[in-house]
């Protein structure tokens, strides 16, 4: 089940973070990041963040979290974990699907490791397209991907 998680209470904050941190520490080992910037967040970033947050919950297990950024028409996907333990299981897909079917967007983003492959996977296998990469200060490879949605209302007007 997928259910919008209210981060301005702190006991969700800090299930928050700590599915941050069990997710994206396996990811910095995957990347051989030793500086890896998700890994500082703290429970008051989340506690304080404009962004929305969502939860797949298993009974009443939090097993993963999608945390988006809607603005004019753009969604962008700023970070997608699951709890090591729930890794290939198609939570992640779940998560990207349901912001994909509920959102009324016409383009999403996403960014990642460029080294995550498995994350990649799952973009590109929601059609996201990859629009640019660099190397960030940190000494990680990134990917930008984007997916454009085009509704019946706008073929019409073609």
């Amino acid at each position: 089940m997928i259910l919008k998680i209210e981060h301005k209470k702190n006991i969700n904050a800090k299930e928050i973070w700590s599915i941050f941190q069990a997710s994206y520490t396996t990811e910095a080992k995957m990347l051989k990041a030793t500086d890896f910037p998700p890994l500082k967040r703290t429970v008051s970033q989340f506690l304080n963040s404009n962004t929305k947050f969502y939860g797949y919950y298993l009974i009443k297990n939090l097993a993963g979290v999608i945390e988006i950024d809607n603005n004019e028409g753009v969604t962008h996907i700023q970070s997608l974990v699951v709890y090591p333990k729930y890794f290939r299981k198609g939570i992640g897909r779940e998560l990207v699907n349901y912001v994909l079917e509920t959102s009324d967007s016409i383009i999403f983003t996403v960014e990642t490791g460029f080294e995550n492959l498995p994350a990649k996977r799952l973009y590109r296998s929601f059609d996201f397209k990859e629009k640019d990469q660099w190397d960030t200060k940190h000494g990680v490879r990134k990917i930008r991907f984007e997916k454009k949605i085009f509704t019946q209302s706008l073929i019409v007007g073609f």
